[in-house]
């Protein structure tokens, strides 16, 4: 079946090979956050707070470091092709002890960096600045408190320096990216005084330099939270402005927009004006609820969108969702398999056939090659990818999910 379907993916101009060679290489992010709920290993860890909410109580959520590595390397024995750590700062290894978010340092994360080796994978890394009693007021970097603004500016700083030696040992540079919840439930009266203060902060947070074989420096906008329903001081147009004019990575969260607003869209224009790109896949429904990643028509057109722009080499691609409704193995498994299949779609494309009916004014050749896409045998191409990385296809995943959901996850209740 597999020679038979690159056979016809030939015909139309589709190197097969290629398309699964470039997908081996491309790895996902897997945000460590899923596993437990966004709670992390700090002293006291609890609930969440700064606008950010899980729903949901499926049995079985990591209670430790240990079940928390044990869980993703479940996954990533799900996945076909090579993937990558996307951790944040509450998730260090503090041995019991408290040690406050301006007291990080690279000795707390370094059982990460070396469980990441033990993989064979690299790893990202996002300073947390939320579910912090400095972060209640609804402020942090843009506080109008200096004592506050001083504190996540450390924060900050500590991060990059880990993220960066975690780089360096790993030998792939590691994506830091700062996502910040500051905002308001109503009208504020001086939007601009935020602005220039969160200005202020990201430049005092990246005024150190960094080696970018190491590390690469990301700022993340959002629309809107809970608490933060009339303003948020980092909006896509603010972070637009500042990633551009110092040249930072930009990240677009797929859930931080309007539910009608694609992301895809953005992507041509954002590469434009920007070094790099951060991708935060993710599921947005009526709010920020990221919901499991989908092979939707929505992840689809971004993954179009990369290959269509060349710009894969300039991409970094991360998942965002949390989802305590469901198992959470099978949550990062078929979410991060949805983000690769609508990839492998996209590679799939006549490229070549397209550009040239399109260029042509030939709109009529195009909409059909379009369409004649959607129909070929891409699932047998997808199957072969599953088999070569020796993980199980669509009709196994299940099965293998619950059976771990037996035998370790029940366990833990």
């Amino acid at each position: 079946m597999y020679s038979e379907a690159k056979e016809i993916y030939a015909s139309i101009g589709v190197d097969v090979e290629q398309a699964l060679t470039t997908l081996a290489h491309t790895p996902i992010s897997l945000h460590c956050w899923q596993g437990d709920d966004v709670v992390g290993f700090e002293d006291g860890a609890g609930a969440l707070g700064s606008g950010l909410a899980v729903t949901g109580n499926y049995p079985g959520k990591a209670r430790s470091l240990d079940e928390l590595r044990q869980d993703l390397e479940q996954v990533l024995s799900l996945l076909p092709g090579n993937h990558r750590l996307n951790l944040h700062a509450i998730y260090g290894d503090f041995g019991g002890k408290r040690v406050d978010r301006d007291a990080i340092e690279v000795q707390h994360f370094q059982s990460w960096i070396d469980w990441c080796k033990s993989q064979g994978i690299g790893m990202d890394f996002n300073p947390s600045c939320f579910s912090h009693t400095k972060a209640d007021a609804g402020f942090t970097l843009s506080s109008p408190d200096t004592g506050i603004r001083d504190f996540w500016i450390e924060h900050c700083q500590r991060s990059r320096a880990i993220a960066a030696e975690a780089g360096k040992q790993l030998g792939s540079s590691a994506v830091t990216n700062v996502w910040i919840p500051d905002g308001m439930k109503d009208l504020p009266a001086d939007r601009q005084s935020y602005r220039h203060r969160l200005a202020e902060s990201l430049d005092a947070v990246f005024a150190e330099k960094l080696d970018p074989a190491h590390n690469i420096d990301a700022v993340e906008s959002k629309l809107f939270g809970i608490g933060s329903e009339s303003f948020v001081v980092g909006s896509h147009e603010f972070y637009m402005g500042y990633a551009q004019k110092n040249q930072t990575a930009l990240c677009l969260d797929a859930g931080h927009f309007h539910p009608t607003e694609s992301i895809a869209d953005k992507i041509s224009s954002v590469l434009m004006y920007v070094p790099e790109l951060l991708l935060h896949v993710s599921r947005g429904v009526r709010w920020d609820s990221d919901h499991v990643v989908l092979f939707d028509d929505a992840t689809q057109q971004i993954m179009q969108e990369l290959v269509r722009c060349d710009a894969l080499d300039r991409t970094h691609i991360g998942l965002d969702f949390f989802d305590a409704s469901i198992n959470r193995i099978a949550a990062w498994a078929i979410g991060t398999r949805a983000a690769q299949k609508s990839l492998l779609l996209a590679l799939l494309e006549p490229h070549a056939a397209l550009r040239t009916a399109e260029i042509s004014g030939d709109y009529t050749t195009r909409l059909a090659l379009l369409e004649q896409s959607k129909a070929l045998p891409w699932s047998t191409i997808w199957s072969e990818f599953c088999r070569r990385h020796e993980v199980p296809g669509e009709l196994d995943l299940l099965p293998q999910i619950k059976d771990y959901e037996k035998n370790v996850l029940a366990a833990r209740t």
